[in-house]
């Protein structure tokens, strides 16, 4: 990309801005998840495993094993080593006295500087608690470790303490504390002015970031503007998930705390979340099948989107969106370094954009996609999945006259689609976005067999409105847009769940949000209904066209 220096950038910029207008889809996230991977036999054995951290170089990696004993009193810290980050891990070995003890020593941290490790210990002398955090330290990163020395009671308290994550400066220090032996946990930081000054108080990070549940096993990015952490707060995906918040600068508070998606989580135990230090792999641990013992590491690459507008094309319009925001914190277009971004839009993100110009898109947060382009037949396939649809009634192919290609024409009686249940399509952040033309009020364009209806006319004017809501009984109701979509023209309509509120598109605008974060939303495990509501009630059958369905596991936005 020699294009890419001085002004020949200007230039391509200034193209791109005076001849694209703005307009269509762009995603609320600036980056996903590849598929996890074990970290195999080398590195896991047949007991359980737990990530740590990583030198800053990332050719060691610090991590928690009962491997020794395959009891909770055996845990002891291991260090993996490779040559080059090219290479394969090395054989783990045991760090050994001074930091390993009889007992319990886990949730080890390195310094950037490789010079001191924190983590935790099981009733060693001189402490608080029953886990207290600790510190060893060395002299050079050839030395061995000293004598490990307790952070005291600022840090440490009655309660467990338990080490989990350092600041790339060395001044904060994230950690989780609960009541023993088995009380939920929250998530605590402690700072200090500068590396050779005591920790603060501990500071409980409030109830934007803790919940009632259990909130664990904090992970700060490299760059300071994400925290990944396990919660088994309801809605997701197994018995413990990964969750992150974000913030612009580090002087700003946290948002709220969003699901990872089913891209990380899964129906298992997925938990101690730790991303490489230079910012490109996520590592966490996983009693997933496909492992080799209880709790095992797990890896998955972090990946930018760089398809902002979600069409399929990476090109002179996600370039104009990058150019529109700027100088600005837009997380969509954060995407360097790194996938996780440094808090503004600026040349940063440009170079990561233009590496992928002009390529092929392999959505994989795309999870469900039926073009309707068939000519003939029972089935509308899944281009993105395995969830193909049935035809029932006499729906009739349209080869020609689609939005996109061909389409599929509803009579209003008894026609629709079923599709077998999407996997986990609306645990986490989602979005669902449908070409459509006709109908009047009542029918309904999407719907989930014995669930809620996603996509539907209302039935006085026809407009656009969603009755999927929250679960429990703080249900906030359905949203209703002031869009009507039954003119006979085509319209794109869509839903989106940001983890936080739903949002209504007609045409690529909003048209109607909650006015407030909502916990959650609620579960949904059935197939899907194309072109009748979830009842399959007289008067929601849909009567008109629609095409191109689509279903991501993430929000996408206007």
């Amino acid at each position: 990309m020699k294009w890419l220096n001085g002004y020949r950038i200007r230039f391509v910029l200034v193209v791109f801005v005076a001849a694209i207008v703005l307009g269509g889809r762009t995603v609320n996230a600036d980056f996903t998840f590849g598929e996890p991977t074990n970290l195999g036999p080398t590195i896991n054995s047949p007991h359980s495993d737990f990530p740590g951290s990583f030198s800053s170089d990332g050719l060691g990696m610090y991590f928690d094993s009962n491997r020794s004993g395959g009891s909770w009193d055996t845990y002891d810290i291991y260090v993996s080593t490779r040559a080059t980050t090219d290479d394969a891990w090395g054989t783990p070995v045991k760090l050994g006295p001074p930091v390993n003890s009889s007992t319990v020593d886990a949730g080890s941290i390195i310094s950037t500087d490789g010079l001191s490790l924190y983590f935790t210990s099981l009733n060693r002398a001189g402490g608080y608690g029953s886990l207290d955090i600790r510190v060893a330290t060395r002299a050079t990163v050839s030395d061995p470790w000293g004598e490990p020395v307790n952070l005291g009671p600022t840090i440490n308290t009655s309660q467990d303490d338990f080490a989990t994550s350092i600041s790339s400066d060395g001044l904060v220090l994230y950690f989780d504390r609960k009541p023993p032996p088995d009380g939920p946990g929250d998530i605590y930081m402690s700072t200090r002015p500068t590396t050779n000054d005591a920790w603060g108080e501990s500071v409980n990070l409030g109830p934007t970031v803790n919940s009632s549940y259990n909130d664990r096993s904090p992970c700060i990015s490299p760059n300071g503007l994400l925290l990944i952490f396990r919660s088994n707060r309801p809605g997701g995906f197994g018995d413990s998930d990964l969750y992150v918040t974000r913030r612009a600068t580090t002087e700003d508070d946290w948002g709220a705390p969003v699901n990872l998606g089913s891209s990380v989580n899964s129906t298992s135990y997925d938990a101690y979340p730790s991303v490489s230090s230079d910012g490109l792999t996520l590592f966490f641990a996983s009693t997933r099948p496909g492992g080799v013992g209880g709790h095992d590491l797990w890896q998955a690459p972090i990946l930018p989107i760089v398809d902002f507008n979600g069409d399929a094309n990476v090109d002179s319009a996600d370039m104009c969106i990058m150019v529109d925001h700027w100088g600005e914190y837009y997380p969509l277009c954060d995407i360097g370094p790194t996938p996780l971004g440094d808090g503004i839009v600026d040349v940063e993100d440009l170079i990561v954009l233009a590496k992928h110009l002009f390529e092929d898109v392999n959505d994989p947060t795309l999870i469900a996609h039926w073009p309707l382009d068939e000519a003939q037949g029972d089935i509308a396939y899944d281009n993105a999945g395995t969830c193909d649809g049935t035809l029932l009634g006499a729906p009739v192919w349209q080869p020609n006259g689609g939005m996109v290609d061909g389409t599929l024409q509803f009579d209003g009686v008894d026609d629709y689609i079923v599709t077998d249940s999407i996997p986990n399509s609306i645990k986490g952040p989602f979005s669902v976005f449908v070409w459509v033309m006709g109908g009047v009020p009542g029918q309904a364009v999407l719907s989930q067999a014995d669930g809620s209806n996603w996509l539907r006319l209302d039935s006085v004017e026809g407009c656009l409105m969603t009755e999927l809501t929250n679960s429990g009984r703080s249900s906030v109701g359905p949203i209703l847009s002031q869009t009507n979509i039954s003119n006979g023209d085509w319209h794109q309509i869509g839903f989106a769940w940001d983890g936080l509120c739903r949002h209504l598109y007609v045409d690529g605008a909003e048209v109607a949000n909650d006015a407030a974060p909502l916990s959650d939303l609620e579960g949904a495990e059935g197939g899907l209904n194309f072109g009748v509501g979830s009842t399959l009630a007289p008067g929601t059958y849909f009567s008109g066209l629609i095409d191109d369905v689509r279903i991501y596991n993430r929000a996408v936005k206007p």
